[in-house]
C-alpha cells in the first residue's frame, strides 16, 4: 500500500469514527446509544489514528526537503 492510500485509508476512518461518535452524542444513531466505554474507546481510537496521520505529515514533509 502507498503513502498516499495509507494516509487516505486513515482519514477516511478518522472521519468515519468521529461521525459515529457525533451521531451517537446526539441522539440520532440508528443502532442504539453507546456506552460510556464505548464513546472513551472510539475517542482513544480517533487520537491513535489521528497522531498515525500527522506523523504520516511529517514523514512525507520531511522526505520533500531532501
Amino acid at each position: 500500500m502507498s503513502l498516499l492510500s495509507h494516509f487516505d485509508r486513515l482519514q477516511t476512518m478518522r472521519d468515519q469514527m468521529e461521525e459515529r461518535l457525533d451521531l451517537d452524542e446526539a441522539g440520532i444513531s440508528g443502532s442504539g446509544r453507546m456506552d460510556y466505554r464505548r464513546r472513551r474507546d472510539l475517542r482513544d481510537r480517533i487520537a491513535e489514528i489521528s497522531e498515525e496521520i500527522f506523523a504520516l505529515e511529517q514523514r512525507s514533509r520531511c522526505s520533500l526537503q531532501y
